[in-house]
Parts: structure tokens; C-alpha cells; sequence
């Protein structure tokens, strides 16, 4: 077979042992450096660093010295159950392998001492020659000596979607795979020092954003922390002026912060927050980092990437232009189903000779291979021959025999196509691929459906004219031309011109439904690529995103941060651009006041991942790099799942802002009750133990409960929420004061009522009245703006379940000998129990009955 020459045929002696052991003294390993791994104690720590905990373990501290012991022991089983259930979700999802060296390609084939070897590619040092050949993934950073058709898919490391041609003295990147041809190439940098190695550094460089619900969560734990201990001061100060010995004021002013702390809350955040996770991955959206899980619900800018991510990463056939017509071809990526149509008729290979001719050219000119796996297909080899395989394949065109190629002229930099010499029954006959540009000018005919023509000025100019038209569209444009011979050389002339294909990486079927889901939440989205800026705009104008402007990697570099500023507040979308000009964008965002999301999958991705609020990597599709600077992995590598994400991130903050009112509402009931009975100079209304089981117990359970409602059916209508809302806002305010105000003063009147039937009963049914105010609120926050009868009462039924567990629980706890002990309670007379439901009836009726009023007005 005539071919270029093989670079192996001449191979350079290579390193010997003694230039290798000064290399590597010199520059040392090929691997990445080492992070610090993450150890179970760091995982750990997170879940126990938390304000709201460490107040909870410093009341468990003072509890247990002044030797309440069963105070402690509660209020630490609290710190243990959260920290718990926080540690196993974030360790499973710890990765334990760094990836940016899992990417490294673990062998290398290597020339040292005139011979060829096959060594660790850590092993590697600059100066070595290094072998590539078809399907390699390049070990280190090179320059190529010598090379036959090489192709390489840096898709990894640009966001490219199309394989780049590199020629002999051209730079070739750690990390990239050869798609076609071979090469030789000498290492110049490996490890740190390659552009992996500095994407590793800016990933490294790049500060984890906090999230939104960290932020409100410890603002609100410090608020609380100060307010209680505040508080906790003044009612133990009260208490010493009315006399008190110093152990019961002690005891006040523990039962005061405790009153004021939400125990509960840590706790039932993580577990909502597990169950919001184990819910998304339900929705093929794996949760790596907990408080992750509400921050895309906020989300109003997604940044994507196009490769892969929009688009399905495989090229395809969408027009054949020839003289005969346009040809539309049906069908995406590499699955073969689908078919040729021309003026409304369906064509097929047997019955059009263009098409016929076309599909030849295809199947023969080519060392691209598909290969059935499972439900679908896989190329192996260049994406575009592979592409245009499938796209003959659809023609029920039938394959030459591969044997039947006597030479070729393979595909370089320099002469962008590529030839084969075919020869079988039908004679010998010489087929070419490649750019318009140069095949046209090797033309002296053009192919139509009565035969060849000759190809005059305008005919040439005709075929321009097309290709430039869909290159416009964003496709990649493949002329395809051939010559019957009697010889068995190749010459690249007097050919005919059979047509232009054009191929694009297509736009995944379901994205564009997603987007439109996405932008009737009012969540932008907006295209970040490596790509072509006319492939980008095409891409945009066919997923229905807003456009009007493409702006490139180099216009980035000449703004300032007010004209990015202004910039990313347009229609826009962003093509070449760099990891670099990634984290300006998302910086000028977020200076916006926007929560941004960033999803991708390449190793190119992988600084933005980590700067956006909240990192998306492809689980399927993305490298291991992607996957552990991301927040969110999604396991079908489906954009619209995000969607779905999106709206289980809104149910969770929801949710969260409930329960988070509600157990505050209960607090604040049992603060103002014991502010107003130490004000009186009355026996205490509420013990340590006994506010510990309403804060920790009955609240606890019920709130997590409350933290599985549904998710109401306007909320992916509702604007994204902004950085700077608060989970309490002036009405939420009110509305826990006012309820905190009922319950309060409504216990504290059971109790004064009950006193002259002895302190403990009259304890006893102030304690028992605030657990069943507590349990009967909770329905008033399933929803602040929607009735229960349009939620529907049995929609939630881990409540039910909840509320009538934690109703029995209180009953034993009246009943029970074991925890009359622990609460020191005594049995409830029927009397006292009518009382407590007439002041209870309220809470259930009045906020359903506003709802309702409200929705109807």
C-alpha cells in the first residue's frame, strides 16, 4: 500500500539509563502532586464545626457539669445522630483516587537505548521519544518529531468537539487521544509541569463557594447563640433577684438556652438534606456535598458547556449537497437508523447513484470502525469518518471489501484530506475525502444524477457557495470526489466532485423541552465553549437560547470587568474560550448577585466547577477531574435532569425555610412562657429534660416529616430566589411571634389555672399543652400561601405519621412509669386534656381558614 512515511521506520535512539536517572533527579515523576487526601477526621469535622452544634455541645458540657446527666446525655445523642448521618452521606461521596491522575495514561510506549519499551507512563522524563498510535492517550506533554495522519480529540482539555490535525514540531498535550494516524514525539514536560498539571493548579487555587444555606444557617445560629445567651443572662439574673439558690439559677438559665437553641435543627437539616440527596439520585442527580443539595434550587444562571453537555459528542450527517439536490439525512449520533430523503421521497443507495457514490467514498476512504455495544453504538477512530459511515450505513449502501485498497494517501495538517486507491470487480478507482476548499480545486467534473458534468466557474462556485452556507449553520463541511483509474498510483486530480457533506455534533432531543422548563422558572441558561463560534451560535438558535451575540476567548481578554460585567447581562453566548476566561464569567455573575451553576465534563472544566456555587460534572461522559471539583454528578449525563434537580433543590429550601420556622415557633412559644413565669415569681413552668424532649424529640421527628412535603406545584413557576433572601423575612417573623405568643400565653394560663391542684399536675399539663400546640402548628406551615384541601391532607403522610407517633409518645411519656420518671410528670386528669384541646382547636382552624381567605380574595 503507498502510504507517507511511517515514523517508526527511522526512530531516534532514544534516552539511555544514565540520561533517564539525571532527567528524573532533575524533574523527577510524571504524576501530579500529591494532595493531602481527605482522612474520615476532616469528613467529620465538618459535620460537628457548625455553630448551632457547637452551642449544642457546650450546653451538653455545662449540663453535665452541674450534673444533669441525662440533659447531657440527650443533647449529645443529638450531636452524635447528626454528625452521623452527615459523615456517611459525605464520605460515600468522598473520592478516594485523585483524578487528575487516574486521567494519565497508565503505559507508554517509549524508544531508550535504540530500543522500543513499554514502561509506567509515570516512568516517563522530558527528552523521551515516545510512540503513538491510533486509540493511545497521549502520557505526557510533547513535541511531535515525526507524524502519519495524526489526529488527536482534545476535547478534554478545549471543549473542542472535533478532532485537531497536528503536523511534525507542533505541541501535543498529557491527557488527549489519538483518533487516527501515528506519531513520534519527544517529552518536554510531564507531571505538574503539563497542561494538566496547571489546570490542576487552578482547579487547586480556586476557593469552594459556600453555599447558600451554610450562609443562612450560620447567620441564624449566631443570632440565636447571642440572643440566648442574652437571654438565658437576664432570666438567671431575675431568678438570683427572686432569691433562687445558685444551682437553681443555673438550672434557669440552662432551661432558657435551651429553650431559645433548636436542638433539633442540625439534626433535621442533615437528615432532610440525606433525603433531598438519596431523592435526587433517585433522578440520576448523585449528591457529592450535602448543604449542595438546596443551592441549584437558587440557582439562576446555569453555565454549560456544549460538548457532550447540549450536544450528544458524536458528529453527524445532516445534508449531502450535490448537483442532483439537497439531501437531508435523518437520525443522530452513531446509530445507523435512519434514512436519506430528497424532494419528500425517501432515496436509497440501490436506487440513486449519487447517494451510491457518496456512501462508497464513505465506507472505503476511512479507518474509522463502528462497534455494537449494548443498546447502542460506539465509533472507534476519527468522529468524523465515523459519522460519515453511519451516514452510508443509512443508505443501505454496501461496504467495499477493505482488502481491496491497494494505496493511500493519508489525511496531514497540511493537505486536510485524504485518498484511497480501490480496486475490486467494478475496476480500480480512486476515492477522496476532505476540505471544500482543496477538493473543489481538484475537480475538473461534478456528479449529478445523469452523470458527471463538467464542473465550469459557476458550477465550482455553486459548490462554494453551499459550503460556506452550512458552514455558516455551524457544520463541519466534507467534500467527497473520485476518479476511475487503470493505475495503482494515486494522483489527486481530475476528479469528480460527488458532494458536500455536513456534520454537527447535534443537540441532545431533550434539552431544548429543558431549557425551555428552566427558563419558565426563570433560570437562564447560558453556553460556555471551547467550539467554534458559528458551531456555538447554531447550536444556541437550534436549543432555542438566546443569542444574538457569539463572543470569543480573545474579546474576553480585551474587557475590562465592567464591559464583562455588562457583557454576561445579554444575550450572549461564549465560544473559544479558555479555563480562565470560564471563571471571569462566573465571577462577573456572581458579582451580579447570581447563584450560578456550571455543569461540564472535561478536565478544562474543572476550575469553573469548583468557583461556581454549584458544580455539575457529566457521570457518564466526564472525566474523573470534572467529577471531583463537582458539587452535583449527573449519572445519565442528561441536561434535562437538571431540571428535575432544580425543582428538588427548590422543594428542599422550602422545606427547609418550614421547618426551620416552625421549630423556632415552638421555641418561641417556651421562651416567652418561661420569661413570663419567672417575671411572676410562679414554680417553673418547663424543666431542662422536659424542654429537651419538645425540642429534640417531638419537634425533631415531626419537622423532618414536614421536611418531606411535596414540592407545591407553583414553585417552578416562582423567580429563582436571591442570594440575599433570607429563611426569615419580616412575615415569617411575625407569624412565629404571633404563634409563639399564643401557645405561650395559652400554657402559661393551663398552668396558673392547674397550680392550686398541685405544681406537678399543673406542670405536667403546661408541658403536655405545648407539645400538642407544637404537633397541631405544624400543619399550618405544610404551605404559608396554600389551604390544606388544596395540598391535599393525605399528600404528606410521613406527617400523619409523625404527628400521631409523637402524640403517643407524649402519652407515655404522661402515663409511662419510666419516663414519668425521666420527666418527672404525672398522670392528666380527662378534664385537663378538654382543656388543652380547646386552646389547641385554634391552631388547626384559624391559619386554614386565612389560607383560604386569602386564596379566594
Amino acid at each position: 500500500m503507498q502510504a507517507d512515511r511511517d515514523p517508526r521506520s527511522s526512530q531516534p535512539h532514544g534516552l539511555s539509563a544514565p540520561e533517564v536517572a539525571a532527567a528524573r533527579a532533575a524533574h523527577g515523576w510524571n504524576e501530579l502532586p500529591e494532595g493531602k487526601p481527605v482522612s474520615p477526621v476532616t469528613v467529620l469535622w465538618r459535620q460537628v464545626s457548625g455553630l448551632l452544634v457547637l452551642m449544642l455541645i457546650g450546653a451538653a458540657a455545662i449540663a453535665l457539669a452541674l450534673g444533669e446527666v441525662v440533659d447531657a446525655i440527650a443533647i449529645g445523642a443529638v450531636v452524635i445522630l447528626n454528625a452521623a448521618l452527615g459523615f456517611v452521606q459525605e464520605w460515600r461521596a468522598e473520592r478516594a483516587i485523585r483524578s487528575l491522575k487516574a486521567m494519565m495514561s497508565p503505559q507508554a510506549v517509549v524508544m531508550r537505548e535504540g530500543r522500543e519499551q513499554v514502561i509506567p507512563a509515570r516512568e516517563l522524563v522530558p527528552g523521551d521519544v515516545i510512540l503513538l498510535a491510533e486509540g493511545d492517550r497521549v502520557p505526557a506533554d510533547a513535541e511531535i518529531l515525526a507524524e502519519a495522519g495524526l489526529g488527536l480529540d482534545e476535547a478534554v482539555l478545549t471543549g473542542e468537539s472535533v478532532p485537531v490535525s497536528k503536523p511534525a514540531g507542533a505541541a501535543i498535550f498529557g491527557g488527549t487521544t489519538v483518533t487516527r494516524g501515528h506519531a513520534e514525539a519527544r517529552v518536554t514536560r510531564i507531571g505538574a509541569a503539563t497542561e494538566f498539571g496547571q489546570v490542576a493548579e487552578l482547579t487547586g487555587t480556586v476557593k469552594t463557594a459556600e453555599t447558600s444555606l451554610q450562609r443562612e444557617l450560620g447567620h441564624l445560629a449566631r443570632q440565636l447563640g447571642w440572643i440566648a445567651l442574652a437571654v438565658a443572662a437576664v432570666v438567671a439574673g431575675m431568678g438570683a433577684w427572686r432569691g433562687l439558690e445558685a444551682m437553681q439559677v443555673f438550672m434557669l438559665g440552662l432551661s432558657m438556652a435551651v429553650a431559645m437553641v433548636p436542638e433539633g435543627l442540625p439534626a433535621v437539616v442533615t437528615v432532610t438534606l440525606a433525603l433531598g440527596a438519596g431523592a435526587m439520585a433517585r433522578r440520576q442527580a448523585l449528591v457529592r456535598h450535602l448543604q449542595a443539595v438546596e443551592t441549584l434550587g437558587a440557582a439562576s444562571v446555569i453555565c454549560t458547556d456544549k460538548t457532550g453537555t447540549l450536544t450528544e459528542n458524536a458528529m453527524t450527517v445532516r445534508r449531502l449537497w450535490t448537483a442532483a439536490g439537497d439531501y437531508v439525512v435523518s437520525g443522530s449520533g452513531y446509530d445507523p437508523t435512519g434514512h436519506f430523503e430528497r424532494d419528500g421521497e425517501k432515496r436509497r443507495a440501490s436506487d440513486d447513484p449519487v447517494i451510491a457514490r457518496a456512501s462508497e467514498v464513505a465506507l472505503a476512504c476511512t479507518h474509522a470502525r463502528l462497534r455494537r455495544e449494548g443498546d447502542g453504538w460506539r465509533a472507534l477512530g476519527d468522529p468524523t469518518e465515523a459519522a460519515l459511515i453511519v451516514m452510508a450505513h443509512k443508505a443501505w449502501a454496501e461496504a467495499p471489501d477493505r482488502n481491496a485498497v491497494i494505496a493511500e494517501l493519508p489525511f496531514t495538517s497540511d493537505r486536510k484530506r485524504m485518498s484511497v486507491l480501490l480496486g475490486d470487480g467494478d475496476g480500480n478507482r480512486i476515492l477522496t475525502k476532505g476540505a471544500p476548499e482543496l477538493v473543489i480545486e481538484l475537480c475538473t467534473r461534478i456528479e449529478t444524477g445523469d452523470g458527471p458534468l463538467p464542473l465550469t466557474p459557476d458550477r465550482a462556485e455553486g459548490a462554494r457557495a453551499a459550503a460556506h452556507a452550512m458552514a455558516e449553520d455551524g457544520m463541519r463541511v466534507i467534500a467527497l470526489a473520485r476518479r476511475p483509474t487503470t493505475g495503482d498510483r494515486i494522483t489527486e486530480e481530475d476528479l469528480t466532485l460527488i458532494g458536500l457533506a455536513g456534520l454537527i455534533d447535534p443537540p441532545r432531543a431533550e434539552v431544548a423541552e429543558a431549557i425551555a422548563a428552566a427558563q419558565s422558572a426563570g433560570i437562564r441558561t447560558l453556553m460556555i465553549t471551547g467550539d467554534h463560534p458559528e458551531t456555538a451560535r447554531a447550536i444556541a438558535a437550534a436549543l432555542g437560547l438566546p443569542a444574538a451575540r457569539v463572543v470569543t476567548g480573545p474579546e474576553i481578554e480585551a474587557m475590562d470587568e465592567a464591559a464583562l460585567s455588562d457583557t454576561v447581562a445579554g444575550e450572549v453566548a461564549f465560544a473559544r474560550v479558555s479555563p480562565a476566561h470560564k471563571l471571569r464569567i462566573i465571577a462577573a455573575l456572581q458579582a451580579k448577585g447570581e447563584t450560578v451553576g456550571m455543569t461540564g465534563d472535561g478536565v478544562n472544566d474543572a476550575p469553573a466547577l469548583r468557583k461556581a456555587d454549584i458544580g455539575i460534572a457529566m457521570g457518564i461522559r466526564g472525566t474523573e477531574v470534572a467529577k471531583d471539583a463537582a458539587d452535583l454528578v449527573l449519572l445519565d449525563d442528561n441536561y434535562a435532569t437538571i431540571v428535575g434537580a432544580i425543582a428538588e433543590g427548590r422543594r428542599q429550601f422550602d422545606n427547609t425555610r418550614k421547618f426551620v420556622r416552625y421549630l423556632l415557633s415552638s421555641n418561641a412559644g417556651e421562651v416567652l412562657a418561661l420569661l413570663i413565669n419567672t417575671a411572676m415569681l410562679a414554680p417553673l413552668i418547663f424543666l431542662p429534660t422536659q424542654i429537651l424532649w419538645m425540642n429534640l424529640v417531638t419537634d425533631g421527628v415531626t419537622a423532618v416529616a414536614l421536611g418531606l412535603e411535596p414540592g407545591e406545584k407553583a414553585q417552578m413557576k416562582d423567580p429563582p430566589r436571591p442570594r440575599t433572601e433570607r429563611i426569615l423575612s419580616l412575615t415569617s417573623a411575625t407569624l412565629i411571634l404571633g404563634l409563639g405568643l399564643y401557645t405561650g400565653l395559652a400554657s402559661l394560663w393551663i398552668f396558673e389555672t392547674l397550680l392550686p391542684s398541685g405544681t406537678d399536675l399543673a406542670r405536667t399539663a403546661a408541658f403536655t399543652a405545648m407539645v400538642v400546640f407544637e404537633k397541631t402548628s405544624v400543619f399550618a406551615f405544610r404551605s404559608l400561601r396554600t389551604p390544606g384541601w388544596k395540598l391535599g391532607y393525605l399528600s404528606n403522610p410521613a406527617l400523619l405519621i409523625a404527628f400521631a407517633t409523637m402524640m403517643a409518645a407524649q402519652l407515655a411519656a404522661v402515663y409511662w412509669a419510666p419516663l414519668q420518671t425521666l420527666l418527672q410528670t404525672v398522670p392528666l386528669r380527662l378534664s385537663d386534656w378538654a382543656l388543652i384541646a380547646g386552646f389547641a382547636l385554634p391552631l388547626l382552624i384559624l391559619p386554614e381558614l386565612w389560607k383560604s381567605l386569602r386564596r379566594t380574595g
